[in-house]
């Protein structure tokens, strides 16, 4: 469906922004350098493997089921970085600032970071995804603290020849996990009016991020799944 793959590209964009490398660390309109270790020994330094990751997702979402099995590996190897990543490539903006700002984001994450993925989904058209992605806390806490960038809060976008309408909601710094950010992301293509809510997190050693979207998708939901992606990544990551 085209409304679909509209919004989920806005949902990237949109969350590639909060992370983009011209965003502002802290709101104050300071540059963020690029999440990136440089070889493997610092990569090893991250601490975790993806298969520690894994094991340490969710292993299942009250009222959802599992869509398949997770994805593990380097970041940038994970199928739904690498259909995001093909994804970016068919959406055109209104705005080319903040297009700059949300193509560029996805260097923010070095994609040989070890991560794991696992996505749920249920009838009504809900899907919750999970993301893990081991670094250490300062890489973790540079990224929590980005902010979308100013003005560009709402935009348009065109996949092919259909235009949707997006409306950004970014909540003030959170608690979850050892420091946490909320973003949502109201979506209206044609006739279909959807939303996002996404919740990025630090904890020991890695980030999460975890998003649901859906006709339904709220704060309370999202940032309740995150807590509970949280205390089970605490209970399994030494």
């Amino acid at each position: 469906m085209a409304a679909h793959r509209i919004f989920t590209a806005a949902v990237v964009l949109t969350a590639t922004a909060a992370a983009a490398a011209c965003s502002g660390g802290g709101g104050n309109g300071e540059n963020v350098q690029p999440v990136k270790a440089t070889g493997r020994a610092a990569l090893a330094g991250t601490g975790y493997t993806s298969d520690q990751l894994e094991q340490a997702l969710l292993l299942d979402v009250a009222g959802y089921q599992r869509s398949g099995e997770p994805d593990s590996g380097e970041y940038g190897a994970l199928k739904a970085v690498q259909n995001s990543t093909q994804l970016q490539k068919q959406v055109r903006m209104d705005e080319p600032r903040c297009a700059t700002a949300m193509t560029g984001g996805m260097r923010a994450v070095d994609p040989g970071l070890p991560a794991a993925i696992a996505t749920f989904a249920r009838g009504s058209g809900q899907i919750a995804t999970e993301t893990l992605v081991a670094m250490n806390s300062e890489m973790a806490e540079r990224l929590v603290r980005t902010r979308v960038p100013v003005g560009c809060t709402a935009f348009r976008t065109r996949v092919g020849a259909q235009w949707s309408e997006h409306q950004v909601v970014e909540a003030p710094p959170g608690t979850i996990g050892e420091g946490s950010r909320t973003v949502g992301v109201t979506t209206v293509s044609g006739s279909s009016h959807t939303r996002a809510w996404y919740v990025v997190l630090r904890g020991r050693r890695y980030m999460a991020t975890v998003s649901l979207y859906g006709p339904n998708a709220t704060r309370a939901d999202v940032e309740l799944l995150a807590r509970q992606a949280f205390d089970q990544a605490q209970r399994i990551l030494p």
